[in-house]
């Protein structure tokens, strides 16, 4: 018979042959379709791909016999690649040896008889590569997204270049650093009356003075943090200064605020290390319009008021009582100065002190800091409002900060006033406490540590050690300085 298979078919079937080259089947195929194609009789299945195949290769008729006759051979004629080891297909070639037909033959091929191969899963994978790309895009959405809010804030912020400028040319008089790891940064409160902050005062023709300036001293492990304010009408010496004109003014003993209006950020710098013998690492300058949207940004801040306010300079009016203060009556509330208390700048800035603990206690009770969400609308607000030296002009840069403070308790934010009292020669100004201004300069520049306790708690721990030594009752030999102030930790409302 073999031979017979050579003689009528020519070169016999090539089990190596690519799958497709040999289709299965074939015993199907009617005697002489080598020659010519066959079209499928209706109503037969006939598997993917059949029809470009049938009736190239090998004649088929002759297989068929070969196939009748080697039924146990069958695996020479399953095409590769069948997806499951070839087995539907050789047990479709034992069926057809078996005698039981063209239908059962084509009924092998059926879709619900087809192999379970990969098929399946390929046609699931497209679904796969769609949410692939869905999840690809969100990720691209939300980076760019993040990308913007990022420039945004970071578009924000405002360098000063010629304050740090003219502090270069007078490297040589400043002082030096004694603790790299601690930060020193002055923060000043503008006083403009020009552009938007008009309302809040007569324009000088756009002069600004300092309202209110606050060394801010944080600590090398970044475990305190300590703000005094310094009284804008001190008796201190300003060194000679270049204005925006680029004119050099005198060095003059006059009230602290008008360094800023002579010679700026940098003269007013050069006058704070002067008097301390601190060296200014940063600086920021904060008008009024950011800090109302600071407040408004942390919806508010609790406070408590012994006595109603009725004061038309400020632009307030409030009962008396607990209540929380949005930003255009907390611009007003920190300001006020002829109608609260005694009507000193001093009262004022304890006022300042104890109303900014209740803005950070705020903010870290809340969670701002450790919340994205949260925090933007308080970067945003303080960015934008903004000057800083370029050492702190980045957001990234600010974040830093803001990440080193954040762990720092709120009763270690320390606010104090440095020690002063009424001016000999006019006592509508400020001089300085001697020793105790001093002392409290040198802790801070030696990064030692500073207590501070109620205005109330102070006297009475003085009157106690009136008429005793020095030493005595003290069980260190350097005992922590004590002032009179607040941390962020007091509740406004019990005191």
């Amino acid at each position: 018979m073999d031979a017979d298979v050579t003689d009528s078919a020519g070169t016999p079937a090539d089990p190596d042959l690519p799958a497709g080259d040999t289709p299965q089947g074939r015993s199907q195929e009617e005697p002489g379709a080598a020659d010519s194609k066959k079209e499928p009789e209706p109503g037969k299945d006939t598997p993917q791909g059949e029809a470009a195949d049938t009736g190239t290769g090998a004649g088929s008729g002759t297989d068929s016999d070969s196939d009748s006759d080697d039924g146990d051979d069958s695996d020479a004629h399953v095409p590769q690649g069948s997806g499951d080891d070839g087995k539907a297909d050789a047990d479709a070639g034992t069926d057809s040896v078996d005698g039981e037909g063209e239908g059962r033959a084509a009924g092998a091929q059926t879709w619900a008889d087809h192999p379970k191969d990969g098929s399946a899963s390929r046609r699931k994978r497209p679904w796969l590569r769609w949410a692939a790309l869905g999840a690809s895009f969100l990720v691209m959405i939300s980076a760019g997204a993040g990308w913007w809010l990022y420039k945004k804030l970071d578009g924000n912020i405002t360098t000063d270049t010629s304050a740090a400028a003219e502090l270069k040319v007078y490297e040589k008089e400043r002082p030096t650093p004694v603790v790299m790891d601690a930060q020193n940064i002055l923060l000043i409160g503008s006083d403009s009356r020009s552009g938007d902050n008009k309302k809040y005062g007569r324009d000088d023709g756009g002069s600004q003075r300092s309202d209110t300036t606050i060394l801010l001293h944080l600590a090398a492990d970044r475990k305190s943090a300590t703000a005094v304010s310094l009284p804008r009408d001190l008796m201190v010496e300003v060194p000679k200064c270049r204005t925006g004109d680029d004119k050099e003014t005198r060095e003059q003993f006059t009230q602290f605020n008008s360094a800023f209006e002579l010679g700026g950020t940098a003269c007013t710098i050069r006058t704070v290390e002067r008097l301390t013998g601190i060296r200014i690492d940063h600086h920021m300058v904060v008008d009024f319009n950011g800090f109302k949207d600071m407040v408004d940004a942390v919806d508010g801040v609790e406070i408590c008021l012994k006595e109603p306010i009725d004061d038309k300079d400020a632009r307030l009016e409030l009962p008396a009582g607990r209540q929380t203060l949005n930003g255009e009556e907390a611009l007003g509330y920190v300001r006020a100065r002829k109608t609260l208390g005694d009507g000193s700048d001093t009262e004022r800035m304890e006022r300042q002190q104890k109303f900014l603990g209740a803005l950070v206690n705020k903010m870290q009770s809340n969670g701002v800091l450790l919340n994205p969400t949260r925090l933007y609308p308080v970067l945003d607000a303080a960015t934008k409002s903004l000057t800083t030296d370029p050492g702190l002009d980045s957001l990234r840069d600010l974040y830093d900060l803001v990440r080193s403070m954040r762990d720092v308790p709120t009763d270690q934010v320390q606010f104090l006033t440095v020690p002063r009292q009424p001016y000999r020669q006019n006592v509508n100004r400020d001089e300085l406490v001697e020793p105790d201004a001093s002392e409290l300069f040198k802790q801070l520049r030696e990064d030692k540590p500073v207590a501070v306790v109620p205005a109330d708690e102070l006297k009475e721990k003085e009157k106690a050690q009136d008429g005793k030594p020095d030493d005595a009752g003290s069980e260190s030999p350097t005992p922590t300085p004590t002032y009179s102030g607040s941390s962020a930790a007091d509740d406004l409302c019990e005191q």
